[in-house]
């Protein structure tokens, strides 16, 4: 990785804008283990995975592939399935998942586009970052 591509990779760990709305819906309230992060991204879900993928150390992440929307957004949260269901209609997401592991460190994390809102009323054409963190 070159400079600069360092530097963006660090900027995107940094500066990527989490938001608690997001964290509140699809994110477990009380995880038994480790904590999460909901974010935001307004990159395309390929750009957010690359940008990933070169942070390191590095994650090994599958490509992206389309899934139905419960399956990408697990049964962990407190979300609206119905609501959530009746917003994909027959579209489904794009979902890439990737993890990492160095030393005590394990991190997972779900990539999502598109993404719903905080009110599920519309589906948002950026990428949602799930980071589970142990």
């Amino acid at each position: 990785m070159h400079g600069s591509q360092m530097i963006y990779a660090i900027a995107f760990i940094l500066l990527q804008p989490c938001d608690p709305a997001l964290a509140a819906l699809f994110a477990p309230a009380h995880p038994t283990l480790g904590r999460y992060e909901v974010c935001a991204e307004s990159d395309p879900i390929e750009r957010v995975a690359a940008s990933i993928a070169g942070s390191g150390p590095a994650f090994t992440m599958a490509p992206a592939e389309l899934t139905e929307p419960l399956d990408a957004f697990g049964s962990a949260g407190r979300y609206d399935r119905s609501a959530v269901a009746r917003l994909y209609g027959g579209s489904r997401p794009r979902v890439a998942r990737g993890w990492r592991q160095g030393g005590d460190h394990f991190e997972s994390i779900t990539l999502i586009s598109p993404y719903p809102d905080p009110s599920l009323a519309r589906l948002v054409p950026g990428t949602l970052v799930i980071r589970w963190i142990i």
